[in-house]
């Protein structure tokens, strides 16, 4: 059985060490037609070139002084030309391999560098290994969505229990953070924060720009209902621009409500006769119109 399979693998060599070499005779036979064929049409190009003159007997043309260089067509200068490209692919291929190994390595570098940072802390050693009091459970939160401001004081409402426990709120107010903000917070110096003060300090001065800009009170009479939006669509516009302004009294409100609406609008008819005590009354009418 040995020497039967020994001789079956022979001859599966043999026959693939014969495909290789026919293989490398046609593609020499090819080069050295396609190499044949470029002499030729240069030639013919060079020998059109050439400043021919009809002579005044014979119509002969005139003499060339000038010497004609065709390029070698033997087999020597096939030979150097052959070898010279093969030198040619060898280095463009030990240089796409320089490169490619360059690339891969400092990719590997970026990524390992980009894992550590995703598992480093700003916290000391005292906060990180401070464990969380018992029974406590991670109450439900709003994520941070761009003021800090705003964002902070519902933290501190929702964690009023835990306010003296710097460790605990350092952690969970992490939490809170997604996105470009949780990648921000890895990047703080490491042992950087001690407790809940100095993280919501960086917090703030990082993303004050973000801050919500409080109006004032005359930026509501600004608002129109517009005639090709509903009355719940002001309604709503009205509300959410109110909520931006602190201290705003409910006469001016109420006053700039009205004026936003058309004229010939039932609900400006009624408000104008009969006019309502707070805002919450104004707003009440305008949703029964609304329906």
């Amino acid at each position: 059985m040995i020497p039967s399979r020994l001789g079956s693998q022979g001859a599966r060599v043999r026959e693939r060490l014969r495909d290789e070499r026919n293989d490398r005779r046609s593609l020499t036979r090819s080069r050295t037609n396609t190499r044949q064929q470029l002499g030729e049409e240069s030639s013919q190009a060079q020998s059109t070139n050439l400043p021919h003159e009809q002579g005044k007997q014979g119509g002969q043309p005139l003499q060339v002084d000038e010497e004609v260089n065709y390029p070698c067509l033997n087999h020597e200068g096939c030979q150097c030309d052959r070898q010279a490209r093969r030198t040619e692919d060898v280095e463009k291929l030990i240089n796409d391999r320089l490169r490619n190994f360059k690339i891969g390595g400092n990719f590997e570098d970026a990524l390992r560098k980009e894992v550590d940072q995703a598992n480093s802390t700003p916290f000391t050693a005292e906060i990180e290994q401070a464990a969380p009091p018992k029974r406590f459970s991670t109450p439900s939160f709003t994520h941070f969505k761009g003021d800090p401001e705003s964002h902070l004081k519902h933290f501190k409402s929702v964690m009023m229990l835990y306010k003296a426990n710097d460790a605990l709120m350092c952690k969970v107010f992490a939490m809170t953070l997604l996105g470009a903000a949780q990648d921000w917070f890895h990047t703080l110096p490491s042992e950087s924060i001690s407790n809940f003060k100095e993280l919501a300090y960086v917090f703030t001065k990082e993303y004050t720009s973000y801050r919500t800009i409080k109006k004032n009170p005359d930026h509501l009479f600004n608002l129109q209902k517009k005639y090709d939006k509903s009355l719940r669509d002001y309604i709503k516009r009205f509300k959410a621009e109110r909520a931006n302004i602190i201290g705003c009294d409910d006469r001016i409100a109420s006053s700039a409500f009205k004026r936003g609406l058309p004229i010939e609008c039932e609900l400006y008819r009624e408000l104008t006769i009969s006019p309502c005590q707070t805002l919450v009354e104004v707003f009440a009418t305008a949703e029964r119109y609304a329906l």
